[in-house]
Formats: C-alpha cells, sequence, structure tokens
C-alpha cells in the first residue's frame, strides 16, 4: 500500500493550515469565513457535493456575501455526472493550500467530508496492483448483479459480510457499496478494516495542522437542520432539482441520490408530496448529522469548540500559528 498524503508535503514546505469540522447545519462556513477575515486566510471547501455546478442550494453553498469577505476554492469544479473522489480532492486541496499560501494568506479547510479531511491529515492508500485483476473482475460481476438485482441486494449483502461499513453508506449508494465488496473479495479484508490498516500507518498527524471540532447541543442541531430544510425549499430547491433533470442528469447518477435531491426528484418524478419531502429529507438529514458526529469523535487531534465561542476559536488559531510559526508547535 501507498500512502499519499498532502499534509505531510506541505509540512515540508513549512505551510500551516487550520481545519473546521463537523456535523452538517452546524456553521462550519461561517466560522471558517470569520477564521478568515481575523487572520487574513482563504476557504478550501471540504465537502464532497460543494464541488458540482449547478447543485448549489441542496449543497449549501456559500452565499455571496460569503464569498465576498473570503475567496472560496474547491467550488463549481465538476459536473453532476464526474466521479470525483477523494485523490482528486487530495490532489486539488493540496495545490489550493500551495497557491494560498503563496500569496501569503492561511489556507483554512472547511467541511463535513470526514474521509477527505481523514485523507488530506492522514494519508489514503491503494491496494496491491497485483489485486488489480480481482478487483476487476469483482467490480464487473457486482455491476452485474446490480443491474440484476438492484441495490437493496448488495447492500444487504454488505451489511451481512461488513455492517461496519454497512452502517456509513446509504443503501443507493451502490458506487461505494460495489468498493466495499470489491476490497471484501479482492483483498480479503472488509473495508473497515482496511480503513483502520491504513490509519494505524499513517502515523500522527502532521504538526502543521489545528484541526478545530464546531460542538453544538443536538437538540439544537437538529432544529437547525429542519430549519435549513425548509429554507432550501423556499430558495427554490425545487427550481433547482428541475433544472438538473431537464438538463439530462439521471436520477440513477450518485449525486442525485444524494439527502435533499433524491427527495425532491421523488417529489418532481413519483408524485410524493412536498411536505413529505421535506419531513424526510429533514430526517435523512439528522441521520447524517449524528453519523458525522461518530466519525468526527473519532478522529485525532480534533480540539472541539462550542460553534458560538469565536474568541475561543480565534485564540486556538492564534496560538496555533504563534507556536508554529515560531518552530516550537507540533501538534
Amino acid at each position: 500500500m501507498k500512502e499519499l498524503s498532502a499534509a505531510a508535503r506541505l509540512a515540508r514546505d513549512g505551510i500551516g493550515v487550520v481545519m473546521i469540522a463537523g456535523p452538517t447545519a452546524v456553521g462550519k462556513t461561517a466560522v471558517a469565513v470569520e477564521v478568515c477575515r481575523c487572520f487574513g486566510g482563504e476557504v478550501v471547501s471540504v465537502d464532497s457535493m460543494q464541488v458540482y455546478r449547478g447543485m448549489d442550494i441542496g449543497t449549501a453553498k456559500p452565499s455571496p456575501e460569503e464569498l465576498r469577505l473570503a475567496p472560496h476554492h474547491l467550488i463549481d469544479i465538476a459536473d453532476p455526472d464526474e466521479d470525483y473522489n477523494l485523490a482528486r480532492f487530495i490532489e486539488d486541496a493540496e495545490r489550493a493550500c500551495r497557491d494560498i499560501a503563496a500569496r501569503g494568506m492561511l489556507p483554512v479547510l472547511a467541511g463535513g467530508t470526514g474521509l477527505y479531511m481523514r485523507g488530506f491529515t492522514e494519508g489514503i492508500f491503494e491496494m496491491d496492483p497485483s489485486l488489480a485483476p480481482a478487483v476487476l473482475e469483482s467490480r464487473r460481476r457486482l455491476k452485474a448483479e446490480l443491474a440484476e438485482k438492484g441495490a437493496e441486494f448488495l447492500y444487504r449483502r454488505l451489511r451481512e459480510k461488513d455492517p461496519q461499513s454497512a452502517a456509513r453508506l446509504h443503501p443507493n449508494d451502490s458506487v461505494r457499496v460495489i468498493r466495499a465488496l470489491e476490497i471484501l473479495e479482492a483483498a480479503g479484508i472488509t473495508w473497515s478494516e482496511m480503513i483502520a490498516d491504513s490509519r494505524g500507518r499513517a502515523g500522527d498527524n502532521p504538526g502543521n495542522v489545528l484541526k478545530v471540532g464546531l460542538a453544538c447541543d443536538r437538540e439544537r442541531l437538529y432544529q437547525r437542520i429542519d430549519s435549513r430544510t425548509r429554507q432550501m425549499i423556499a430558495q427554490g430547491f425545487r427550481e433547482e432539482v428541475k433544472r438538473l433533470l431537464a438538463a439530462g442528469y439521471s436520477r440513477e447518477l450518485k449525486n442525485m441520490q444524494s439527502i435533499g435531491y433524491r427527495h425532491m426528484t421523488a417529489h418532481i418524478l413519483d408524485g410524493v408530496g412536498i411536505e413529505e419531502a421535506a419531513d424526510l429529507m429533514a430526517r435523512d438529514t439528522r441521520r447524517y448529522a449524528k453519523r458525522q458526529l461518530t466519525w468526527f469523535g473519532r478522529e485525532k487531534g480534533l480540539i472541539w469548540r462550542d460553534r458560538g465561542d469565536m474568541d475561543g476559536i480565534c485564540r486556538l488559531v492564534e496560538d496555533f500559528l504563534e507556536n508554529y510559526r515560531s518552530g516550537t508547535g507540533r501538534g
């Protein structure tokens, strides 16, 4: 297995970065923008959905005012039918951080895609190339099963053989379900075990990264999710999804199966009532937030601060930058 670590490469060149992490709707963008305003920074989005053009309201992209206050990177860089993945994110994020640092600014990575953040700081591992033929054969067969028996059939198999990975995935996320199954068949270990092995090999996080987790009372977070769901619909989310469908983007695309888009597609194409669609969207967003909290709760080196404690967050960043730039801070 081969490690690819963007943070370690940046550390070699003396580039420090700040990360703002947390569950959906907690307010990561607002905090990241304020950090940029205070310390002269630019935001690098760590969101696997905000990369897609035309998917704006449903992914809660930064507002025009937030974009005015702080430049944002890795937003609107792929079409909805492109396969944007972890390896591409790491490459794009590292390049953005280097460009930002070259301008004398602070890179501030902000988002809720935990896998992207972990890959950036700890690296990713590729399977032994000798396993490639077995992987390709498994993938071919699994795709044939998907076409014949459906996504739920494959998801049930994954749930039996690797319940930990299955718990992280939506049953309709066929791309990742197939990925988990092909790893199991080709390498003889579960995807969960491979991730655990990767973390063990990666070692300690580089000392050039400050990771701040935004905390929020669970009930308050769920209220924010419910409120944002209604706001998205009021802002024209239904019309956004109609435009995507009219442009030829199939409801079967991985991104169109994501939270919000699959619910609104069901409303538009299947006659599901708008209120029911909104309720299901809010429910599934709450469940997603719960999974995010579990993920980030296991992250090494994440320092939690209340989402409203901007003074405390800024003190953390100030101390980190002072220590790192003086050569004494390493963690």
